[in-house]
């Protein structure tokens, strides 16, 4: 006598949440005081989450956090720092999403980049990465589920002059989280990385002004560069219901850049 094999049940397509909410979900970001992180946190929070805002600065994740209201707390960490890691992982308590936003860009010419440098870039942007997904990561499995949502880079897929440690760093963040996609997704934990163009952030908008930011723009097939909430809506669909078949993809949010 034969039996057919069995497919274990899964979720029916009426039971797909495409409502884009957070409510009841606590989201951990580092890099949540400023910039491309401090962008999720509000469209997180305005979506109904909880926000653990993590930063270096502690005092600008406090004040991050009072912001954004709804239960929201800030906690000063380093993810280069595996003892800070695990300490702003205990004390932010069940985290049901959590963003790796927390990173440096420091460049300078292949032959002239100092070894310090690149050792300080690969520790904090793919080590602390690393690190922070390990230590909350684990809590999600022992709480049966969650989401991993990696920052990288559109310096992940190409190369780009002066960026040396930079591609490095966000390389490793992108084949590190399909690791993890691989090795969780089966006990409840998806793991997935965007990848973003130059993001007009306070810095990015100081950093590319001029010529060069003229010279960029026009490499990019739309004509511009991407806005922070266009990357937070990208982190928004990763983190919600509308995205739990995804697993393991980089979200590139690029106008096309990487195409070319």
């Amino acid at each position: 006598m034969t039996t057919t094999p069995t497919t274990p049940a899964g979720p029916a397509d009426e039971d797909v949440d495409l409502s884009f909410r957070l409510d009841g979900r606590t989201a951990l970001i580092t890099g949540g005081a400023s910039g491309i992180g401090s962008a999720i946190a509000g469209v997180f929070a305005e979506r109904g989450a909880r926000i653990v805002v993590v930063d270096l600065d502690g005092d600008a994740a406090t004040a991050r956090a009072a912001e954004l209201g709804g239960g929201s707390v800030g906690l000063q960490g380093d993810v280069s720092d595996p003892d800070s890691v695990e300490r702003f992982a205990q004390e932010a308590g069940p985290v049901d999403v959590l963003v790796t936003s927390a990173g440096i860009v420091d460049l300078a010419p292949a032959e002239d980049l100092r070894p310090a440098v690149f050792a300080r870039t690969i520790a904090i942007n793919l080590t602390g990465t690393f690190l922070t997904a390990q230590a909350v990561g684990r809590r999600m499995l022992e709480n049966g589920g969650g989401k991993i949502i990696t920052m990288a880079s559109q310096a992940a897929t190409v190369a780009l002059d002066g960026h040396a440690a930079y591609c490095a760093s966000k390389a490793g963040v992108v084949g590190l989280t399909r690791v993890l996609a691989s090795e969780w997704a089966g006990r409840g934990v998806t793991a997935n990385s965007i990848s973003p163009t130059v993001v007009l952030t306070e810095l990015g908008r100081k950093a590319w002004a001029g010529a060069k930011g003229d010279e960029a723009r026009a490499a990019i097939p739309t004509g511009r560069f991407a806005l922070p909430r266009e990357i937070a809506g990208a982190a928004l669909f990763l983190a919600s219901g509308a995205s739990d078949m995804v697993n393991g993809t980089d979200l590139v949010v690029d106008g096309g850049y990487t195409i070319r």
